[in-house]
């Protein structure tokens, strides 16, 4: 298993509770959760630590603010990083109120987000 289900199972318990439609995509090793076909938070294990991370798509202007909380960090996939996302760890999301506040900012940032282009199909 690349990610926590128990971690899967309260953020769709989140979105349930807030009446937010969602859908899931594995990708990336992990799994994503999407709010109006766009990427909106998701979960994966760190592969040096073994534990759950939380990918939040909170976009630029929170960035700074997040990256000032204890168990938040630069979200690198690639050697670069990606403005507008952020890495929180498990003691940052421990309690429901932790996460909440993550899925919250991710969910209010979301009708700004842009889609990302579909790729043309190949014939």
């Amino acid at each position: 298993m690349a990610y926590d289900e128990h971690l899967a199972d309260r953020i769709r318990q989140n979105f349930k509770e807030k009446a937010v439609l969602f859908s899931e995509i594995k990708m990336m090793g992990g799994l994503c959760f999407m709010v109006n076909n766009k990427m909106c938070c998701g979960l994966l294990t760190d592969k040096n630590t073994n534990k759950g991370m939380l990918m939040v798509r909170i976009g630029e202007a929170n960035y700074q603010d997040a990256l000032q909380k204890k168990h938040c960090s630069v979200m690198n996939f690639t050697g670069r990083s990606m403005k507008g996302y952020v890495f929180v760890n498990e003691d940052g999301f421990d309690m429901d109120e932790d996460l909440d506040y993550w899925i919250q900012l991710c969910i209010n940032f979301n009708p700004l987000a842009k889609s990302s282009k579909k790729k043309a199909k190949k014939k």
